[in-house]
């Protein structure tokens, strides 16, 4: 079996690789795994037998001939320019987040050959504020370009699913914990507020203590990515884009699990500076109900102190 995983060496690349590289095959899938790792800039140590490193832009068409030349079975699409960069950035968000994912697309068309292709979009298709409960039936409202890129993302993801290009499946990934520092992401403090406090370190955190979240661990992702890709085509025909179970928390009762997974009382290393802006966008998160997600094996972390566990790991 053939995987290709874009944006390979990205923070959930890195851990979604990690686990492709210990499971023999994926569910349901017969034979050895076959990576083709595609990045800009790869660690050389991951090559072995049976992976395959191609360093270069995923928008390039030598970069995708190279990584399609030979039929592929699976495709994580993973690669993208965060939201931070992209709204700062707006040609580059476009170029990566838009344009980039139509390229693979079309490269997958023209080679004739359908693989299940598995889309990493974003709660960003929601937009700010938030209605009073996010469900499987909201309304897409992006407000700012990267949701509004994820979202034609997903369009075009049913779109050559529908063609038969693809076995198309978009996840909406919401906050990831602990990301790397300065990565482009405005919603980087949640990952901050977990990573500096059990380091025991203070924090300034621009969202008050009542400011309420959707967290989720970067091993609950892959597990949720490597679900996605094992799903029966049915089921993805009936459904292309998922919202994901989530834990939905304060940013006070992280505090209580970052003590909790410490084993000591970190309360005191906090100071609440709510900006408006980040508190508007990433403090209000509402009650979010996706029962055909929880019903196809789709899961969250399973607890507060689970997800800070799993995320000091990233630390």
């Amino acid at each position: 079996m053939r995987i290709l995983v874009t944006g390979a060496a990205g923070f959930i690349g890195k851990s979604l690789v990690a686990r492709l590289l210990s499971t023999p095959a994926l569910a349901g899938a017969s034979g050895a795994i076959e990576l083709l790792l595609l990045d800009r800039v790869l660690d050389p140590q991951v090559a072995r037998t049976g992976v395959e490193l191609i360093p270069g832009d995923f928008r390039e068409p030598a970069t995708l001939q190279r990584a399609l030349r030979e039929p592929v079975d699976c495709i994580f699409h993973l690669a993208s320019t965060p939201g931070g960069t992209a709204e700062t950035d707006p040609e580059l968000g476009l170029d990566v987040n838009l344009h980039g994912t139509l390229a693979i697309l079309e490269a997958l068309r023209k080679r004739g050959h359908t693989a299940r292709f598995v889309f990493a979009s974003s709660i960003g298709v929601y937009g700010a504020p938030m209605p009073a409960q996010i469900d499987e039936h909201t309304p897409t409202e992006p407000s700012f370009s990267y949701g509004a890129q994820k979202l034609i993302g997903e369009i075009l993801v049913r779109d050559y699913s529908r063609r038969g290009v693809v076995t198309g499946i978009s996840l909406r990934l919401p906050g990831i914990v602990a990301r790397p520092r300065a990565d482009g992401m405005i919603s980087i403090f949640m990952s901050d507020l977990i990573r500096e406090l059990s380091a025991g370190r203070p924090f300034t955190c621009p969202v008050g203590p009542d400011g309420v979240s959707w967290f989720m661990s970067r091993e609950c992702v892959v597990d949720n990515l490597l679900h996605a890709a094992s799903l029966p085509a049915v089921v993805c025909a009936t459904q292309r884009a998922w919202l994901l179970p989530v834990l939905r928390a304060s940013m006070a009762e992280v505090v209580q699990a970052v003590s909790a997974a410490r084993g000591t009382d970190v309360s005191g290393l906090i100071t609440y500076d709510p900006k408006p802006s980040v508190q508007a966008q990433f403090g209000s998160y509402p009650p979010l109900h996706c029962p055909s997600s929880v019903a196809a094996g789709f899961r969250d972390d399973g607890s507060l102190l689970r997800l800070v566990q799993r995320a000091l790991i990233d630390t």
